[in-house]
């Protein structure tokens, strides 16, 4: 607080100065009004204005340029035009002549001139033939003490100012988190819904030291058909407690699939842990939720203890952010430590992050011999994660980028995973989870098993994550090989890579885990790039708002009631390229209006789009290939519909951001767009069970579907959906504007993923 107040006061100051020094050029061309052939034409009331004050400011029009206007604008400044605004003028009826206008102005402690304009509704100006409308301030400029009065005047407005933004500031964190809570605790309810198809319990919410009754379906189990000998194989906290528990035979109830048994809680559970089995004493079929076990939290019982996970990756994002794989390093460890468990990254620290203005509370943490040379260790807190940064005195991170040669990348990257293990060895950490991440960082998890693990770094175990299986095939098979447990980035993926020589071998292990989106970056309600903000529940005008603003920033037609169909892509032959062209025609075709954002990396799919844009660029096609962050958070919200036609995708963030935007996505069913987005003629099952977890979406009311999707490659595919998307939007505008409220109430940020990998945590530890 007394650091605060001493900048309010060092800044008042500073304007005080300001003003007293510059006060003598500043009033030479000012008076206290301003009058033309015996008629007052500006004025102000009182007559000697008063810093710091209100006057009531008066223009007469009559005669000149504004004579006869129906409205008044008054654009009024101090001391050369500081602090300008524009305010509305009323007209003076008391007055003779009706010419009259007036508007209250605010005058600022430091003010020793007001600047004023005047114009209408025409944008004709009367700005006092060019010389502006300067008035006096009472000011004695050449007095000591009255600086220090508007000193501290202005010291007492800064506080004020200061004061009401972090008022401000601290409401906008409160939605935040109350948003953050209703989508956590809805996430939950999901999974609960989802699993009580299988399990649940009575009570619900289960309370350490008391006992709770366990129903299980075998119908739905590979248990199915074995009712009358199915045993509850339990124990609490992870499996850790230090009692054990025998299994419990489930008993039927009237030839039903449901079986049922009674269990003590102890005391000390935060977790019950449950597997179920046709046999009393292990062997026989097991039912173990797919290699994670059923987990069900004490509500009533002690804290569990936190996770400790370490990243070690080449990307972060913002600092170090090639694709996707930093957006996840990054959000990822920030949503599990929201789940009240400890993330911590190990990046390369690379000559270009000494410009990064986030690194600037770096601190150095300690340093190694290792690898023949030093290696220096710092640290910072980034997006409110801690992490390390490694820079060995061999120069080898002194690169102006992530990514160089393959042959530089694979010795300077099998370099940093070495030495990443290196510090955690001889700082004696013991992480629980070592999560590596692509090729790039794929040999942590061989040289942990051989070179750490029984040298003192016992005590973790690998999680390896696949973002793109396109590059280091071989690196991300042996990291598959030493890895307890490893994902990729969708379930769809997962399933379409299955057979691929590096992951097959290891299938038994393998998984996917949809990616989330930053709802702070990604905010309609506080995005300062939108004119106006927004949510689901009034989505119709926020997106009008942002579609007038689209259209006017890019020179678009603003008079035409029409979609406006967006991209917002990387112009590769993976993103679809030629169904993005056909796309453009067609929306034009259909009479909308398209609007791409993006970049081709090779010269010649760049030269086509260039081409294109020259075709069909104008009133109604917008063609922007560059990286433009405000622009694209302004696609995203000023469009109808997002297309993203990928020929394959991992996962794919573009259709979760259009959808928190309120823009309906366009897809081709591939990878993580499968997983994201439900058509709305199709899926309806699919989409009531992943999105509210019913398995009746009539009965239950739950509509889940969220877009228009479509299966093959060529454009007759592409046509289907987006024909369909269109028609909507022309036949049913009503429907369609549910559907946008629709898609901004789902839930595509992390909550759901980050608990996902926290069970696969808990997984890889008790492998």
């Amino acid at each position: 607080v007394a650091e605060a107040e001493a900048e309010d006061r060092n800044q008042a100051w500073a304007l005080a100065n300001e003003a007293r020094d510059g006060a003598g050029s500043l009033r030479a061309a000012a008076a206290p009004s301003w009058s033309y052939g015996g008629k007052v034409v500006v004025a102000t009331k009182p007559a000697g204005i008063l810093a710091g004050d209100k006057c009531v400011y008066i223009y007469n029009a009559a005669g000149g340029p504004l004579d006869g206007a129906s409205q008044v604008k008054l654009q009024v400044g101090y001391n050369g035009w500081k602090s300008s605004v524009t305010l509305d003028m009323k007209q003076q009826s008391t007055f003779d002549d009706g010419n009259v206008w007036y508007a209250e102005v605010d005058v600022s402690p430091e003010a020793v001139v007001l600047n004023s304009v005047l114009f209408d509704e025409k944008n004709t100006y009367d700005n006092n033939s060019g010389n502006n409308y300067n008035l006096l301030v009472d000011a004695p400029v050449d007095d000591d003490a009255y600086w220090e009065g508007v000193a501290a005047k202005l010291q007492e407005k800064l506080k004020q100012k200061r004061l009401d933004a972090a008022a401000r500031e601290e409401e906008r964190l409160q939605r935040s988190v109350a948003r953050k809570q209703k989508a956590k605790e809805y996430s939950t309810e999901v999974a609960r819904r989802k699993l009580s198809h299988i399990l649940y319990t009575e009570p619900a919410e289960i309370v350490a030291g008391e006992r709770v009754k366990v129903f299980y379906n075998t119908a739905n189990t590979n248990l199915k058909g074995r009712a009358d000998s199915t045993f509850l194989h339990y124990s609490f906290n992870r499996w850790a407690h230090p009692d054990s528990f025998p299994a419990a035979k489930m008993q039927t109830s009237g030839g039903s699939s449901w079986v049922s048994t009674e269990i003590s809680v102890p005391e000390d559970a935060y977790m019950v842990d449950f597997v179920m089995g046709d046999s009393e004493h292990g062997g026989g079929t097991f039912d173990n939720n797919h290699g994670l076990d059923y987990h069900l939290s004490v509500a009533k019982g002690p804290a569990s203890p936190p996770l400790y996970i370490t990243h070690i990756a080449v990307e972060m994002a913002p600092i170090a952010k090639v694709g996707g794989l930093g957006d996840v390093v990054t959000a990822l460890s920030r949503a599990v430590q929201e789940h009240g468990h400890h993330a911590e990254i190990i990046l390369p620290r690379y000559d270009f992050l000494l410009a990064s203005p986030l690194l600037q509370g770096t601190t150095y943490e300690t340093e190694i011999n290792w690898g023949g040379c030093k290696n220096y260790v710092t640290t910072c807190v980034v997006e409110g994660v801690r992490v390390f940064f490694i820079e060995p005195s061999n120069g080898m991170f002194k690169v102006a980028s992530v990514y160089s040669t393959q042959n530089e990348d694979n010795a300077k990257f099998d370099y940093f995973c070495k030495c990443a293990l290196e510090f955690l060895l001889q700082t004696g950490r013991q992480p629980d989870i070592i999560h590596c991440h692509d090729w790039s960082s794929a040999g942590a998890a061989r040289a942990y098993w051989e070179d750490y693990h029984h040298y003192g770094l016992w005590k973790p175990k690998v999680v390896f994550t696949i973002h793109n299986l396109e590059f280091g095939a071989a690196q991300i098979g042996e990291a598959a090989m030493h890895a307890q447990k490893f994902t990729t980035v969708s379930p769809s993926y997962a399933y379409e890579v299955g057979d691929h020589p590096a992951v097959n071998p290891h299938i038994g292990k393998f998984s996917g885990i949809i990616n989330g989106i930053d709802t702070d970056i990604w905010d309609p309600m506080d995005d300062q790039f939108l004119p106006m903000h927004f949510s689901s529940e009034n989505a119709v005008e926020g997106k009008a708002a942002a579609r007038q603003a689209l259209r006017e920033k890019l020179s678009l037609r603003t008079d035409r009631d029409c979609p406006v169909i967006g991209v917002v892509s990387r112009l590769t032959s993976q993103k679809g390229i030629h169904l993005i062209k056909h796309a453009a025609y067609r929306t034009l075709d259909r009479g909308g209006q398209f609007v791409l954002l993006g970049s081709a990396p090779d010269p010649k799919i760049q030269a086509d789009f260039n081409d294109l844009a020259a075709q069909l660029g104008g009133d109604m096609g917008a063609f922007c290939y560059a990286y433009d962050e405000p622009l694209s958070h302004m696609i995203y919200a000023g469009c109808d519909m997002i297309l993203v036609p990928s020929m394959f995708e991992p996962c794919g963030l573009t259709q979760m951001i259009a959808m928190r935007y309120g823009s309906v996505p366009v897809v081709r069913q591939t990878g993580g767009l499968r997983d994201t987005v439900f058509d709305v003629d199709h899926d309806k099952d699919r989409a009531a069970w992943e999105i509210h977890g019913s398995d009746d979406w009539k009965q239950e009311g739950m509509d889940g579907t969220n877009g228009f999707s479509f299966e093959g490659t060529d454009e007759s595919s592409l046509d289907y959906a987006l024909n369909r998307a269109i028609d909507c939007w022309y036949n049913d505008r009503p429907f369609f504007h549910k559907l946008q409220e629709r898609v901004m109430e789902q839930d595509w940020s992390w909550n759901k993923p980050a608990l996902d990998y926290i069970e696969l945590y808990y997984s890889a530890i008790k492998s």
